[in-house]
């Protein structure tokens, strides 16, 4: 026999939920959990959009369109976070290779580490400094990621979020500078304005702003080695020669020093999930391709890793991937499998962005507007939500707040 206390307990529970359903859906069909109709908010539930959400056991509490495709922006990153996850490993950590020939040439080989920045570049400057005082050329190994590599979405715009991807990268690919007393100057101190990187500052006609490095004539493996070259010579590193694109030689070339990055992957995705950095999102997808398929990386080896992994591992069903950010139209996922994505990433939460007990990523293209993430009850349990609108003027963050406006 039930005891009365947890008779009337679940009756409350029942109720909540009843009440919750009542509040958001007044106008238009929505199919429920126990397969009742009930009504949804017309004006913002439309034939391009979808919502779910699910209980911290599963239960799905609301759904309207979750098994339609539709493109889901930036909330794809929590599923590429997922397929790194599964094919790297939280506490996998690139790597930044240096060697060095008879003729004191330095060939540096980068694996895709998608953190490398000034300041630690200047700490492998430092470190170099302790094995050898003069360099030669600076040869530049990028073949560890096969070129070009061209993600749809991304453009060859100025826009930071379509900054290219590759296998030795500085700063993601990115300079930030401004005018100061009609000089330009780097608006980051820890970077310096290169020569290559002020003719385009000057070229821009703006007095602040972000230049966005290209694949053309080698740019961003160039701009990689002239800002290694900058750090050395601050180390006290004596250079004879200049930075060219090469690889390392097998048999002619000895490593004198192998980077190890103080970032994990654990620590990428968290910044790759706040900042929502298009560039991150797909090094690290190239790179579980690399792990899955081998060298060189390409978009092709990331996107079928992704693939296998939603289909074998997540039992996906309506998911298509096209790159790894979400900045392609052509990507497409439903709510459904979204909601599953969300189970699975579940034990990484915090990772996400967070506001009160609400744990989220949201996506926006033109025209397009999705929210996804977790809300944390009173018992430290999981509520998972997603909402996809893919129809234009509609706003996701405006159906969220009515969707967790009783849970929050």
């Amino acid at each position: 026999m039930i005891k009365r206390s947890v008779f009337f307990s679940q009756c409350l529970k029942s109720l909540f939920w009843a009440g919750v359903i009542v509040l958001l859906y007044g106008m238009m069909p929505v199919q429920s959990a126990s397969g009742e109709s009930v009504k949804a908010l017309e004006t913002l539930i439309g034939p391009k959009d979808a919502i779910m959400m699910a209980d911290p056991n599963g239960n799905v509490l609301l759904e309207k369109n979750a098994d339609r495709p539709l493109v889901p922006a930036s909330i794809l990153k929590i599923f590429t976070s997922l397929a790194a996850i599964h094919h790297l490993g939280l506490k996998h950590r690139f790597i930044t290779e240096f060697y060095l020939d008879d003729g004191n040439n330095l060939t540096i080989k980068g694996y895709g580490d998608p953190l490398l920045i000034s300041e630690t570049v200047a700490e492998m400057a430092s470190a170099l400094a302790k094995k050898t005082t003069r360099l030669n050329d600076i040869v530049l190994d990028d073949s560890h990621f096969a070129q070009p590599l061209e993600i749809p979405g991304i453009s060859s715009s100025s826009r930071p979020y379509d900054a290219p991807n590759g296998a030795l990268c500085v700063n993601f690919n990115t300079v930030f500078f401004k005018k100061e007393n009609s000089v330009f100057v780097s608006a980051e101190p820890q970077t310096p304005l290169l020569p290559m990187a002020l003719e385009r500052a000057r070229a821009s006609g703006l007095d602040h702003g972000r230049i966005v490095l290209s694949h053309e004539e080698n740019q961003i493996t160039l701009y990689a080695g002239r800002l290694f070259e900058h750090f050395f010579r601050q180390a006290g590193i004596k250079i004879s020669g200049k930075p060219r694109v090469g690889a390392v030689r097998p048999g002619a070339d000895r490593l004198v020093h192998r980077h190890l990055s103080a970032f994990t992957l654990r620590d990428i995705i968290m910044k790759l999930l706040d900042h929502s950095s298009n560039y991150t999102a797909n090094q690290v997808l190239i790179a579980a391709g690399i792990e899955a398929y081998g060298p060189p990386g390409t978009l092709e080896k990331g996107v079928r890793a992704a693939q296998v992994f939603a289909r074998d591992i997540l039992g996906l069903r309506h998911i298509m991937i096209s790159e790894g950010s979400g900045i392609s139209r052509n990507n497409r996922v439903s709510a459904t499998d979204m909601v599953k994505v969300l189970e699975a990433f579940a034990p990484h939460h915090a990772l996400l962005r967070s506001e009160g007990r609400q744990y989220y990523k949201t996506g926006t293209l033109q025209g397009i507007s999705t929210r996804a993430g977790y809300v944390e009850d009173r018992e430290g349990r999981l509520h998972r939500f997603v909402v996809m609108i893919n129809t234009p003027g509609k706003s996701a963050g405006q159906v969220t707040r009515r969707l967790l406006a009783r849970l929050e």
